[in-house]
């Protein structure tokens, strides 16, 4: 089993689908090299590209080789020419991190502590971490 994003002309992803794994080329039907190129002639006018289940900001959480920086969702940006998917902004103040492909805020969010298990969201206007009463 291998997870499939379509990707529109503004490379935004509209879709993800659960398709046939890549390893499984005994099944691929007449005609193409690829599970990529053959679900991409099941949608008009986007791009196909496999995204794995399992990466995120840019590594493998079950210690396998991470695919395209982290696993797509709908609304996401799929990079052409860095072949990765990340999420939309946040906040307009945040900037993405081209190594992990994760948004981060201009502040580092505080570290958790067993002692004040707080929660933080957070605040754009005032570029801070504000703790969630």
């Amino acid at each position: 089993m291998a997870h499939y994003a379509f990707i529109n002309t503004d490379n935004i992803v509209v879709e993800v689908i659960t398709g046939k794994d890549e390893t499984d080329t005994e099944t691929l039907p007449e005609g193409f090299d690829s599970w990529e190129k053959f679900y991409e002639t099941q949608r008009v006018s986007l791009v196909c590209k496999r995204t794995s289940y399992n990466t995120q900001g840019g590594e493998h959480l079950l210690e396998g080789t991470p695919l395209r920086g982290n696993y797509a969702g709908i609304g996401f940006t799929y990079d052409e020419t860095n072949d990765v998917f990340y999420e939309p902004q946040p906040f307009p103040s945040w900037t993405l991190n081209e190594t992990n492909w994760m948004w981060e805020a201009p502040v580092p969010n505080p570290e958790f502590d067993e002692d004040n298990p707080n929660f933080y969201v957070w605040n754009e206007t005032d570029q801070t971490w504000d703790v969630v009463e």
